[in-house]
């Protein structure tokens, strides 16, 4: 079974060889439609609970912020992507957080320092600086711009947050606007600027008096792996979500969304029967009750199957499946 192998180890260089066609979550310039980037795959590709698709819509009915906590893995920002496929909701805003992550920085930007060597720069120059060109709305400012339609945010990992991150955000989450404190000085001056947004086609929207007020309060996900707890008050802000591990039917379902064709495909001479797969599926959830597995471990497993044609009971198959919750000791 080693003739699969591209690098084979024996110091002879050769380039008579040729990869596979990508996994479906790794296509990297190689998608079917051009037009779509993988986040758009995943919220194809997702497949939720019934539990999951009322609390998106409690949270869209009551306009309050849905944190999600679950194993890393359990799709948590895909459902994010997922709904803002489904309701034609546009690009998803991403906000992620880390341990130096400030309120400020979801809002807005403002590069004080490139302003003032363009003014400098200017001094013997008719033309103008412009503030404008120097403030960049971040994904949680944009989310918050006046739309007909929510806006789909997702603040992932809110669990690597400052502790006072939570906090601060409670009054965003309340009122649903927010000052621009370098326009709001110069508002008499300049009334009305238009700024770039978060959105990576570069979209830009007009401040009116440095304020932004929405209109409609944005479809907030906040994802945690459950590795701290939040105060009271932000909890009682939000509505609570917790993804489960999906079972062997879900799994399937996930499964037949990536790998379904190849699977399935008679010309494949690698196809899997169904009791191969069942095997590994069942070994999968077995060895999930004692270790921290992700779904996607899973689906490397089965495209190396299919594409790399190992066996199932191969070595590298249980190597693609470590624990993810510790680092294996050297033997």
């Amino acid at each position: 079974m080693n003739d699969w192998q591209i690098f084979t180890g024996n110091s002879e260089p050769h380039d008579n060889w040729e990869l596979p066609a990508p996994p479906k979550w790794r296509p990297f310039g190689q998608e079917i439609d051009q037009n779509k980037n993988r986040n758009q795959v995943r919220g194809e590709t997702f497949q939720p609970r019934e539990e999951e698709i009322k609390m998106i819509n409690a949270a869209l009915y009551l306009r309050r912020p849905l944190l999600i906590t679950g194993k890393p893995g359990t799709g948590k920002s895909s459902l994010a992507y997922a709904v803002a496929r489904e309701l034609m909701l546009g690009e998803v805003l991403y906000w992620p957080i880390a341990s130096r992550t400030t309120l400020k920085d979801g809002l807005y930007s403002y590069d004080a320092i490139a302003r003032l060597q363009e003014v400098k720069q200017q001094q013997n120059s008719s033309k103008a600086s412009s503030i404008e060109d120097y403030i960049t709305l971040g994904p949680l400012g944009t989310a918050l711009l006046p739309s007909a339609k929510p806006r789909v945010l997702l603040i992932d990992e809110i669990d690597k947050s400052d502790i006072d991150l939570p906090n601060d955000l409670l009054n965003i989450f309340e009122e649903g606007r927010f000052e621009i404190e370098e326009l709001v000085r110069l508002k008499k001056e300049i009334p009305v600027v238009e700024v770039r947004t978060a959105y990576t086609a570069d979209i830009s929207h007009e401040i009116i008096e440095g304020r932004v007020i929405c209109t409609t309060f944005p479809l907030v996900i906040l994802t945690s792996n459950g590795e701290r707890d939040f105060p009271p008050p932000f909890l009682r802000r939000c509505l609570r979500l917790t993804m489960k591990e999906p079972d062997k039917a879900q799994l399937v379902k996930i499964i037949a969304a990536h790998l379904g064709k190849e699977i399935a495909d008679p010309n494949n001479s690698t196809k899997l029967t169904n009791e191969a797969l069942n095997t590994l599926v069942d070994n999968f959830i077995q060895e999930r009750n004692s270790k921290t597995l992700a779904n996607d471990q899973l689906l490397n497993a089965l495209f190396m199957v299919t594409k790399g044609r190992i066996d199932t009971k191969d070595g590298l198959i249980k190597q693609l499946l470590q624990d993810l919750g510790q680092v294996e000791e050297d033997e």
